[in-house]
């Protein structure tokens, strides 16, 4: 484990900056949650002043730091509530618009304390795996907030693996991102290049992802730094916000066996967590990729009629100014069972990602369900040639939201660009050309944010590295490929 502290407050930033390697004084996976603290409460307000005084010790430190809180002054033999006062994060999107971040306070139960005969308190916790930076500390009774102090949580980054062969996964895990301006949008360099931002808004301020190690075998370094506006803020130093933190840490990359990506036909999402509801025609199975087959039962209808089955789609884009529209076609025909049930079996059509509703006529009125589907890959047309080789990286079920339509790809966790999926309803080829020294080279093509109405911070058309667990609007996965760069003149079989 190599691992990296920061909080903006001597030794700790230091020890970030200089890419320090230190152990971490407690796993931070060892740590309570927010929610694990204790019940849910509304943080209360100040009424009639401030009452009484409260000292937080340490005054910072990571996820895991043990925490003592004292406090005198307060009304004696009388029950209080010690409190930790945090946020809850989302992502405000709608069916095809993307709006941005919200965070709601909310406040987490730390203990129920007693003052003394003198109005003394004293209470111990761990500081839990949350949001960074500041949190108040607030001792309230009822609805009365009586005083606070505050507890910094400092950022980490933990890098989970050393001494590795080109291609292994690299886990990288972090914790304490903020949800404030300048605290709340982070990114990842590899050896100088930009390979992507970490997002954290559902997971509290917590993320773990993985790139590939990639490059010749020696020394190569991750650096995770602040970035409000689109691309890395490389002098930190000098801005009026001299103490954010910057990580860098040092790795490995040994001889040895390159570690190649599992078949892209193995990396389609086995869930889809946020699918809609139903509706009076279920399919089965409820998500897949293109081509898969699919069941849709339905009952209802009309003994023994014949019964279409339609399937709705979007076509158009976002680039010439005609916009896209609805429309529907007939993907499955069946008759209906004495009982009016009926049974379409279809393939799931070559189309854009996302929900699709399907719907059938009973006698003027509609009957409708609703099937996803997913993105897919295949594998890389050309795997092996040298420099300049063309190959071709394409995908299959690329939606149509702001959140969806396009992909990023990155080589060699340097950003390359992205492609978009829209116009060509799902269907995206991206041609691309072999490059660098000869041996295993790495491309992933991660979901990000085309556009939408948030300005700051700005993490549009990035990859977005934490894509496959904190995306806003949909499930997307993310994918991975190797190629294998030969000596000139040499072209391996395919």
């Amino acid at each position: 484990m190599i691992l990296a502290v920061g909080n903006g407050r001597s030794l700790a930033f230091a020890c970030a900056l200089i890419g320090l390697a230190i152990a971490s004084p407690r796993s931070a996976l060892a740590a309570p949650r927010a929610a694990e603290l204790g019940s849910e409460v509304a943080v209360a307000k100040p009424s009639g002043g401030y009452v009484g005084r409260l000292t937080v010790e340490p005054a910072h430190g990571p996820v895991g730091t043990p925490v003592t809180v004292t406090g005198d002054g307060f009304p004696a033999a009388q029950e209080f509530e010690l409190v930790w006062s945090t946020v809850k994060g989302s992502w405000h999107v709608t069916t095809a618009e993307y709006f941005g971040r919200e965070f709601k306070p909310t406040g987490y139960r730390i203990a129920t304390v007693t003052s003394d005969a003198t109005g003394r308190i004293a209470a111990k916790f761990v500081a839990p795996d949350d949001f960074g930076f500041q949190h108040d500390i607030v001792l309230q009774q009822g609805a009365r907030l009586l005083t606070q102090d505050a507890f910094n949580l400092d950022m980490t980054v933990t890098l989970l693996a050393d001494n590795v062969p080109v291609g292994t996964p690299l886990p990288i895990e972090v914790h304490g991102i903020g949800w404030r301006e300048l605290e709340d949008s982070w990114v990842m360099l590899y050896d100088n290049r930009y390979t992507g931002w970490i997002s954290v808004t559902t997971t509290n301020g917590s993320a773990r992802f993985s790139v590939p190690a990639t490059g010749g075998p020696g020394r190569h370094v991750i650096e995770v730094i602040h970035s409000d506006f689109t691309f890395p803020y490389r002098n930190k130093q000098q801005t009026p916000s001299p103490d954010r933190p910057q990580f860098k840490i040092g790795f490995n990359v040994v001889p040895g066996p390159a570690v190649l990506p599992v078949p892209p036909q193995h990396q389609a999402l086995a869930e889809v967590r946020r699918l809609p509801p139903q509706g009076e025609l279920v399919a089965t199975p409820v998500f897949s990729g293109v081509d898969q087959p699919v069941v849709v039962h339905g009952s209802g209808f009309g003994p023994g009629k014949a019964v279409a089955l339609n399937w709705m789609t979007y076509t158009g884009n976002r680039m010439t100014g005609r916009g896209w529209e609805e429309n529907s076609r007939t993907i499955a025909e069946a008759t209906a069972d004495a009982a009016g049930n009926v049974t379409f079996r279809f393939n799931a059509p070559d189309d854009l990602g996302g929900a699709h509703v399907v719907w059938a006529d009973v006698e003027g009125i509609r009957k409708t369900g609703m099937f996803w589907i997913t993105p897919t890959a295949f594998p890389l047309d050309v795997e092996h040639g040298p420099v300049e080789t063309t190959f071709k990286v394409h995908l299959k079920g690329v939606g149509w939201s702001e959140t969806a339509n396009i992909y990023t790809v990155v080589y060699d966790n340097g950003l390359s660009g992205y492609a978009c999926g829209f116009n060509s309803q799902g269907d995206v080829e991206i041609i691309m050309q072999a490059t660098g020294e000869p041996g295993w080279h790495y491309i992933d093509l991660y979901p990000a944010i085309y556009k939408g109405k948030e300005t700051r911070p700005i993490n549009y058309r990035l990859p977005q590295l934490t894509g496959d667990q904190d995306h806003p609007g949909e499930d997307l996965p993310i994918f991975h490929f190797a190629f294998e760069v030969t000596p000139s003149g040499l072209r391996a079989s395919q």
